[in-house]
């Protein structure tokens, strides 16, 4: 989080240093919780553990508020659908596609993809169709599910690639399961399962689906409950997309494991999270997480809204009292954020058996006997708005547009966003483009935050003696502050 004290001017902090000192000194966090009659099974998915919390709140989204007991109910039943589509009672790693909302449709479509046997493959509503088509044909799956409001755009990506598609109703929201109280899913053997396929966003080529079984996903809910000490007590407000690791994982399985409760908007609005920060109808929102642009954002509203030194005060009043935000593993004894990572960057220890850590394009510095990673630097992996944005492959679909013979997309630092994708332009002889133009026609290929944000026309690209284009050049030739 370090890169608000570098971004934003000390002006424009000013108004939200106080805040800041909140933040440092929120409530404690109480033991882990542990309930009787859960399963000691670390491996199996977090469904297996819904029965033991029954009547308590699990979600509380735009439809109203779902016990774990009911999206229990809700996703066995679509389970036994997903199973008579398929003809198996076990799916045996079959690949489920879903594009759902941020809300139950979500979990329902996520614990019946597991109760079925089947690979969990969440997609993203803001994906174009040529991005979505390419999910379900690389991840091979074998059914699609969507919610009411997405089934008119997963419809002809499924038809086109001949995968049945199975329509969630709106009784996925508000109605009673059919069955028994006593009906519950199959037993199986998890640890070795294939449990989620979750796509990278490209930073050196084409997404790649990565497969995290429910070892992985045990491991990681497990660590994580542990580390941030979670409570079935604690209501966590959730506002980040729900296809990265961030998102399903630390925001909405880690609560679900204990029994806690989490409140989810449809999509991260500065205002809103700001009013249930503040709101004191219950459940009174107790924990928050995000990306560094969602803080930049919530900074910039409080500055325009919260003047009054009164208020002011209300707000470091509630924060402190009522949030614990979690950004820092180190603070969670005091349930502390910190907002500034370490001046070096994060600590790697030497890997055991004299193997190699890291990626390629990371940066890494030896300090104190351990290796501190100070993030990617290479031009061509760009930061924008909590997303890796590969510039190679937006380079490459726009190569394709009938008006440019070259391109270089480049990274520009920006305050809220941290880098601006910005694609430097050579026209072919007797074309024209403008930025809305190719903003319209790249929403077909791209995803949203790979749209280039600015457009620069040059009349040609210039490159070095071996051909290739000098991207950190061309960001001071435009950029030169």
């Amino acid at each position: 989080m370090g890169v608000f004290a570098r971004a934003v001017s000390p002006h424009s902090m000013r108004p939200f240093r106080r805040l800041l000192c909140v933040l440092a000194s929120c409530r404690s966090a109480p033991a882990t919780h542990t309930a009787p009659g859960l399963p000691s099974d670390r491996t199996a998915p977090v469904f297996t553990r819904a029965l033991g919390f029954g009547d308590r709140i699990a979600l509380v989204d735009q439809h109203g508020r779902h016990t774990y007991k009911e999206l229990y109910r809700r996703s066995l039943q679509l389970s036994r659908e997903i199973c008579r589509l398929r003809g198996s009672e076990d799916l045996r790693e079959e690949r489920v596609s879903f594009l759902c909302s941020n809300d139950a449709a979500y979990v329902v479509a996520q614990w019946a993809s597991w109760m079925s046997g089947g690979i969990a493959v969440p997609l993203y509503r803001k994906h174009p169709e040529a991005q979505l088509e390419y999910f379900l044909r690389d991840s091979q799956s074998s059914v699609a599910v969507a919610s009411p409001e997405h089934v008119e755009l997963l419809s002809p990506v499924a038809r086109k690639l001949g995968v049945p598609l199975l329509p969630l109703s709106p009784s996925v929201y508000t109605g009673t399961a059919e069955g028994t109280a006593e009906e519950q899913a199959q037993e199986r053997e998890w640890r070795h399962r294939g449990a989620m396929i979750v796509y990278t966003s490209g930073t050196t080529g084409k997404p790649k689906g990565a497969l995290i079984t429910h070892s992985n996903l045990g491991a990681m809910v497990t660590g994580l409950v542990h580390t941030w000490a979670w409570t079935k007590d604690d209501v966590i407000l959730h506002v980040l997309p729900l296809h990265h690791v961030h998102g399903v994982v630390n925001k909405l399985l880690c609560p679900l494991w204990v029994g806690a409760t989490c409140v989810m908007l449809p999509e991260f609005n500065a205002q809103l999270v700001w009013e249930k920060f503040l709101s004191s109808e219950p459940p009174r929102v107790s924990v928050f997480m995000a990306v560094p642009t969602i803080y930049s954002k919530l900074m910039d509203h409080y500055a325009a809204h919260f003047t009054q030194p009164h208020v002011q005060d209300f707000v470091r009043a509630v924060c402190k009292e009522n949030i614990r935000f979690c950004g820092n593993p180190a603070a969670r004894r005091r349930g502390a954020h910190r907002l500034r990572a370490p001046a070096g960057g994060l600590p790697l220890r030497r890997p055991r058996g004299g193997g190699r850590e890291g990626h390629p394009g990371d940066t890494a510095v030896f300090k104190d006997g351990r290796y501190w990673i100070r993030g990617r630097t290479s031009v061509d992996i760009l930061k924008s708005g909590g997303y890796k944005v590969s510039a190679l492959e937006v380079e490459r679909h726009l190569l394709s547009h009938p008006s440019i013979s070259d391109v270089a997309v480049i990274g520009v630092p920006d305050v809220t966003w941290g880098q601006r994708v910005t694609a430097v332009v050579a026209l072919r002889e007797g074309h024209s483009l403008s930025h809305p133009e190719l903003k319209e026609w790249a929403s077909g290929v791209l995803a949203p935050y790979a749209v280039p944000s600015e457009l620069l026309l040059v009349e040609e690209i210039p490159r070095n003696q071996m051909g290739k284009v000098d991207k950190k050049a061309l960001l001071r030739q435009f950029y030169p502050a």
